[in-house]
């Protein structure tokens, strides 16, 4: 792999850039391999990444029935934090969080890791008390994170009305060293750290069935071929359902589509990232200029990938309240996404019953700041059984009574 820098960006130059190789190549399946990954977005990438970087398992295939990174991965607003509530959450969150600081330098592929902060305002009393609740629980854990005053809002936010018409701001939850990633850079730069270790990133192949014999994986059906495979990894996100049933179990998550909105660019006026839960909406500015605009999820189970009209005035009509200034602003894109979502939503990262076969999903609206943790733990369990950042992440967990319940702390769940 070529190794990319200012010298080879001035000696390529030189060259009328005819030296450079493609970032990753795209292989035919080959007939077996030790470990088959579903699923090419961050998750499933990450996952193969440090398989190879701390395990030294590289005979390892990532398919994925579409593009690189084309679901939820390129589909997402690009929040990274860690100031959530339970234990379990604020250790993996927080390790993928430190993660992302030196990504960039560990991939030599420049992700565009900005660390502006996220804030998430409290607007009602019982919202304040719950942020206060969930500061103390961070000192605790080890996560940097504190209240402040709706002073210190407006000094970082000018552009914000503390006093709405519906809501008041009484202050936020500020992680300063939190903030936000370029989504596709991060798929690409594990897709290519992925590649040189020989690694395959395998594209257009959806898989169709999953073979097992006694109750072990033995191999992958797909579009492209069987592909055999000691230890089966499903990372698919929406889709994890419809994986886990070809490998003859049930997941306790359902899939709903997620939106979100960017406006026309204009000059730069707002460097951190806004939450505001109480009236559903969420806000920041992208390098150029766009405000990247979120809320909820749909209230009702679809597969879908595109916006609706309701979810445009319902949110934007809540932050307009609270930056007035967005009001005349022109909409250029929308678009949905789709997240599967368990009961505490917390999410799974779990054996499952047929032996060799493991799957990470239930991330809900929030998986993009966990991509970095998520990869790490998922390697640890399917190289050694186990993982201190998984353990409490089982997906029998519901069955046994143990649930992380981050309904309220993840707010808007991003």
């Amino acid at each position: 792999m070529k190794r990319y820098s200012a010298f080879a960006i001035a000696r390529e130059a030189l060259r009328q850039h005819r030296g450079w190789t493609e970032a990753w190549p795209s292989p035919a399946p080959r007939d077996r391999y030790d470990v088959v990954i579903v699923g090419a977005g961050g998750h499933g990438l990450a996952t193969a990444y440090y398989l190879g970087k701390n395990h030294g398992i590289t005979n390892v295939a990532v398919i994925d029935k579409g593009w690189l990174g084309g679901g939820n991965t390129g589909r997402n607003t690009t929040i990274i934090r860690s100031n959530y509530l339970q234990d379990p959450s604020a250790a993996i969150y927080e390790k993928s969080r430190a993660l992302y600081e030196t990504l960039s330098q560990d991939l030599n592929y420049n992700i565009m890791f900005s660390p502006r902060g996220v804030m998430m305002l409290a607007q009602t009393e019982h919202e304040k008390r719950g942020y206060l609740r969930t500061e103390r629980a961070n000192a605790l854990q080890g996560v940097d994170t504190r209240f402040i005053s709706p002073a210190e809002v407006k000094k970082l936010v000018p552009i914000i009305n503390l006093d709405g018409p519906r809501y008041p701001v009484l202050g936020a939850l500020w992680q300063a060293r939190a903030g936000t990633a370029r989504h596709d850079a991060v798929a690409w730069g594990y897709a290519r750290a992925c590649a040189a270790m020989g690694m395959h990133v395998i594209e257009n192949c959806a898989v169709t069935g999953v073979e097992a014999v006694g109750g072990q994986v033995t191999a992958v059906n797909t579009t492209r071929g069987t592909i055999g495979c000691k230890k089966l990894g499903i990372v698919v996100a929406g889709h994890s359902g419809k994986l886990a049933e070809m490998a003859g179990f049930r997941l306790p998550v359902e899939s709903v589509a997620l939106q979100a909105l960017v406006s026309e660019p204009i000059k730069p006026c707002m460097d951190v990232v806004v939450m505001a839960n109480t009236v559903h909406g969420y806000m920041s500015q992208s390098d150029k200029g766009e405000m990247v605009i979120g809320g909820g999820a749909d209230g009702y189970n679809n597969y879908t990938q595109r916006g609706s009209w309701h979810h445009i005035e319902e949110t934007v009509r809540a932050l307009c309240e609270t930056f007035p200034m967005i009001a005349r602003l022109k909409m250029l894109r929308q678009w949905g996404g789709i997240v599967d979502m368990t009961g505490d939503r917390s999410p799974i990262i779990s054996k499952t019953p047929l032996s060799g076969c493991f799957i990470n999903c239930g991330w809900g609206t929030g998986g993009f700041k966990a991509i970095p943790g998520s990869g790490w733990a998922m390697a640890d369990l399917m190289a050694k059984g186990e993982s201190p950042l998984a353990g409490a992440f089982s997906m029998y967990r519901f069955r046994e009574g143990r649930f992380i319940d981050e309904s309220v702390a993840a707010g808007v769940a991003h």
